[in-house]
């Protein structure tokens, strides 16, 4: 009987048991601060590496009042270039624009786009709606700047229920679509429903069932965790743009990814879902080939809409 094991690159395997040997911190009240720092300086080497191979300018800037990260390529155009408005993750919770450098330096980079990275309110200080406001303040400034057909919008997790949110109020309001969008492992049901957050509690290295659920209900603050403001999977998927989806096999959101491209497709909107084999919750965050080449494909998604 021959063993079975995922198809990963070594590096990615090695990671793996790294990540998985030194187990999961979960966010606690009553020292929420020392753990959003400690976060941060977990990601400090890659962000300093995404930074250094950045060839463009990056600066911090308002938009519509709201602090946000600008990253320019060089050789990007005011006159034609693409804009994509971003949203980082870590379950409202946690992180800023900061550690998702990592995945949106290399994102602008290969699309030759400018990023706006909108550094919205955290809770349980800020629950919802706060953080959505703030992403919902920023678009209409950027579509007036870029127009529609160059704007994309883009989040990973929590970022990603912002960036899906974003679009239906959009939608909803009667403003002008942007011309695609991005998710990375979508956190857009926070009733954490489905299969894989039975099968992957444990598998993924980054992600558990406690975590979740802790974040979802310091986000939702007593409201409803279906409401489709909080977990825009509940929400109406028609007249939205085009849209890609990056999970793994072992994300502890993979059925929450499966769940909104069945949905998104049934409102017949192009969705082009992308699981990669043995990956965990936003693998595209570490120094892998499979993370490389998933930031490329999105790119690439971009680049063709």
């Amino acid at each position: 009987m021959t063993g079975r094991k995922a198809d990963m690159s070594a590096a990615a395997a090695d990671l793996y048991a790294e990540l998985q040997s030194a187990g999961l911190a979960v966010p606690e009240l009553d020292n929420l601060e020392q753990y959003r720092k400690d976060v941060r300086s977990g990601f400090d080497d890659y962000v300093q590496a995404a930074v250094e191979t950045f060839q463009g300018e990056i600066r911090d800037i308002e938009v519509a009042g709201i602090p946000c990260k600008q990253l320019t390529p060089r050789h990007w155009s005011n006159a034609d270039g693409r804009c994509i408005q971003y949203a980082y993750g870590g379950g409202y919770v946690s992180g800023s624009s900061y550690e998702d450098l990592i995945i949106a330096a290399p994102l602008a980079q290969l699309c030759e786009a400018r990023i706006v990275m909108v550094d919205y309110r955290l809770s349980p200080e800020h629950p919802y709606p706060a953080p959505q406001q703030d992403m919902h303040q920023v678009y209409p400034e950027l579509l007036a700047h870029y127009g529609a057909a160059r704007l994309v919008v883009c989040g990973e997790s929590a970022g990603a229920n912002q960036a899906l949110g974003l679009m239906q109020q959009v939608r909803d309001l009667g403003l002008a679509m942007p011309g695609c969008a991005a998710l990375f492992s979508p956190w857009c049901d926070l009733n954490n429903q489905g299969d894989s957050h039975i099968f992957n509690d444990g598998r993924d290295p980054t992600l558990s069932n406690l975590w979740t659920d802790i974040a979802a209900s310091w986000h939702a603050n007593g409201q409803a965790l279906d409401d489709p403001g909080i977990s825009p999977l509940y929400g109406d998927m028609h007249d939205l743009p085009p849209c890609i989806i990056t999970t793994g096999s072992r994300d502890l959101l993979l059925s929450q990814c499966l769940r909104l491209a069945q949905k998104m497709r049934a409102a017949g909107v192009t969705c082009d879902l992308r699981v990669n084999e043995g990956m965990w919750h936003v693998f595209e965050f570490y120094p892998i080939p499979e993370a490389r080449r998933s930031i490329r494909e999105v790119a690439d998604f971009i680049k063709s809409h």
